[in-house]
Parts: structure tokens; sequence; C-alpha cells
């Protein structure tokens, strides 16, 4: 399954964009400032990073240069996720290896699923859990010897 970390301090915005992407198939973490994210990116090389710019104990901009220092993870793609769209900090984030950039304030979450498509592909959505849903329904659709007399008691009331 295709690993995706999101390195973001705002939490409201960071539990959609985690929701979003376990729904599409995708196994992703979390890390809520960028020094947890190296940490988090060391430990398990993601496949790809959505990264904030502005975080406390270590921004973004200094989360990319680290990772330019590891020969491991400077590959890594990543895609900016911030406040800010002015063109000296999109030009300074791709000089230290970001892919792609995103302004909170203009976008809307699939554009992130489409970017994130684009980039590693579709994630691994289960055949098994269409499979499962599929036998919950015929499992409801045919109540079970003890509901049906369940219903006749509760109907004599």
């Amino acid at each position: 399954m295709k690993k995706i970390i999101i390195v973001e301090d705002e939490e409201i915005l960071r539990n959609l964009l985690q929701k979003k992407l376990t729904a599409q198939g995708y196994d992703v973490d979390i890390a809520e400032d960028g020094q947890i994210g190296l940490s988090k990116i060391k430990e398990n090389k993601p496949d790809l990073i959505l990264l904030d710019i502005i975080m406390p104990n270590m921004g973004g901009f200094e989360m990319l240069e680290e990772m330019r220092k590891e020969e491991g993870l400077k590959d890594v793609p990543v895609i900016v996720v911030s406040n800010s769209g002015q063109p000296v900090e999109i030009d300074r984030a791709q000089k230290l290896g970001a892919r792609d950039w995103l302004v909170k304030t203009e976008f809307d979450p699939q554009e992130v699923i489409d970017k994130v498509v684009a980039l590693i592909g579709e994630g691994e959505k289960e055949e098994e859990s269409y499979s499962s849903k599929e036998s919950q329904e015929n499992q409801t659709e045919e109540p079970s010897e003890e509901s049906k007399e369940d219903d006749e008691e509760k109907s004599e009331f």
C-alpha cells in the first residue's frame, strides 16, 4: 500500500486530508510539525509527503533542507500545502525538491487527491470491502428466524 505522510500543524486540515486519502486507499500517517515529520519520514520512508511551510519547531523549508541531506529521502515527492502562494516561496520550495504547491485557501480536497494520483498513482482500494459490504447487505435483506420472531412479538403489543 502506498504510504503518505501529512506534515501539517492545522489539525482540521490534517484530519480532513488524512480521511480523504485513506478513503482513496492510501496508508496515511500524520505529523503536526517538521521535527516529528522528519523523524517519521526517516523511520518509514513514504511514497509522498504533503508538507506545510509555517509550523512550530521546524518549518517546511527547514524540513526540505534536512531531507536533501539524506540520500534515501531527497527523492521522495513532496507537495507543499501552504497559506502562501508567493512566487519567491514557490521557487524556493521547488529548488529544495518540492514537486507541486497548493494554496490552502484555493483548493478542495479532490485537487489534492488528483495531484497525489498524478505523482504516485492511485491508492489500493480493497476489493474485499466491496464484497463484504455486499454480503452485509444480503444479510440485512434476509432476516434470521430469531429476528422474525422478535418482530412478531413486537407487533403483538
